[in-house]
């Protein structure tokens, strides 16, 4: 869901279940999802087509996949013989700058807390920088 509150901001959620009896082949291995977030347009400070915003997200494993994944299973991401289970926490803020028209490019910082759905693991900070060209 998105909606557009005022022109300024906008706001967004996602929601996603799977009941782990069959596996997914998404952008991660998740059979529960939350996310919501919000941006800004930088109408403010005379940026219009900028963006900047922050969003959180959950993820979590089903009772069967966590069972898999502690006795040794392997997914197609995860797996490496003893996982100690936790859901996957994710803070993310981004800027999306418009350099010329029809070519923006965006910089991203996200916090995860037990990557991989593993307590052993992390916190791990992931920055990218991407960019958007439209002909």
């Amino acid at each position: 869901m998105i909606q557009e509150l005022g022109g300024a901001v906008r706001v967004f959620s996602r929601a996603g279940w799977n009941d782990g009896r069959n596996e997914s082949w998404a952008y991660t291995e998740v059979d529960d999802t939350f996310e919501i977030g919000a941006d800004l347009r930088g109408i403010r400070w005379r940026r219009p087509f900028d963006k900047i915003g922050l969003a959180l997200v959950t993820n979590g494993l089903s009772q069967p996949h966590r069972e898999y994944l502690r006795l040794g299973g392997l997914g197609f991401l995860l797996g490496d013989g003893n996982l100690h289970y936790a859901r996957e926490t994710i803070v993310e803020q981004y800027y999306n700058i418009q350099i010329w028209r029809g070519f923006s490019m965006a910089e991203d910082l996200q916090f995860i807390a037990n990557p991989g759905y593993n307590q052993d693991r992390g916190p791990a900070w992931v920055f990218s920088l991407r960019g958007h060209l439209e002909f």
